[in-house]
């Protein structure tokens, strides 16, 4: 399998870089996913990457480290069903600065390691019914997760013959993964998969893909959804059903709760 994590629509996929876009999935009704974020971000070199995120508080968004590195910062967009349209009710905007995001410091490109961010929305997010945190896992909660249907959601693209986004927020469902059939999909490569990633498959070629780094993998839990995962990286071909590689929540609890305001159920 060639991994591949996600820059932007403007930049070409290279080895062992991160991910991804909503492929052969379904758009979502206005206001399904509430918790759901589109991050501009603006680069160093002077490109703009689009990524996914999730709001986890009314001050912060959850993503993938590899959009927030190396940034300036950007715009992130709440309650969106069409990202063209900006005269949307439903849509908030705010602006963040390099100052603004924290990346996991032991971050790197060199096997995706440690892919997780947080922007703080200094304005602070108006929270109604269409603008939600999404739920996190609780400590006590130490389920792998396989077996269970996964959520992703995203803007990105739809298709592998070009790499427009999608003006409407989109989703796909497949299940979660154990980690040994990931480790095998993956030429079991214990480098690139292991206890801090969680899988979900990629059958029936549908995921995420190109500029849907950073958004979440959710399960339903009582009746809600509770993210487990953070889009981080995948094969080359968006819909040639290999596995999606993502962050695993349940294992930076601590580095969550020390670097938000949200405070981890026990």
């Amino acid at each position: 399998m060639r991994i591949v994590i996600l820059l932007t629509a403007a930049l070409s996929l290279a080895a062992a870089v991160p991910d991804r876009r909503i492929v052969n999935g379904n758009e979502a009704t206005p206001g399904q996913f509430p918790y759901h974020a589109l991050l501009y971000t603006d680069w160093t070199n002077g490109m703009t990457m689009a990524c996914g995120g999730a709001v986890i508080s009314a001050n912060y968004v959850m993503t993938a480290a590899h959009c927030l590195q190396p940034s300036t910062g950007g715009i992130v967009i709440l309650g969106a069903h069409n990202r063209l349209d900006e005269a949307e009710p439903s849509q908030q905007r705010f602006t963040f600065s390099a100052e603004d995001m924290t990346y996991h410091p032991g971050f790197t490109f060199t096997h995706i390691r440690n892919n997780i961010g947080v922007v703080r929305i200094r304005a602070g997010i108006q929270l109604n019914d269409r603008v939600q945190p999404v739920r996190l896992p609780a400590r006590s909660d130490g389920r792998t997760f396989a077996g269970l249907m996964g959520t992703v959601t995203g803007f990105g693209g739809t298709s592998d013959e070009h790499n427009e986004l999608s003006p409407v927020l989109r989703y796909a469902l497949n299940p979660i993964l154990t980690n040994a059939d990931c480790l095998e999909a993956a030429d079991n490569n214990v480098n690139l998969i292991q206890d801090q990633n969680i899988c979900q498959s990629g059958a029936n070629g549908r995921g995420s893909c190109n500029n849907d780094s950073g958004g979440p993998l959710t399960v339903m839990h009582e009746g809600t959804s509770m993210q487990v995962g953070i889009v981080s990286f995948g094969s080359t071909v968006c819909k040639d059903g290999t596995p999606t590689g993502y962050t695993r929540v349940s294992y930076f609890l601590d580095w969550i709760e020390e670097n938000t305001d949200v405070v981890i159920d026990p």
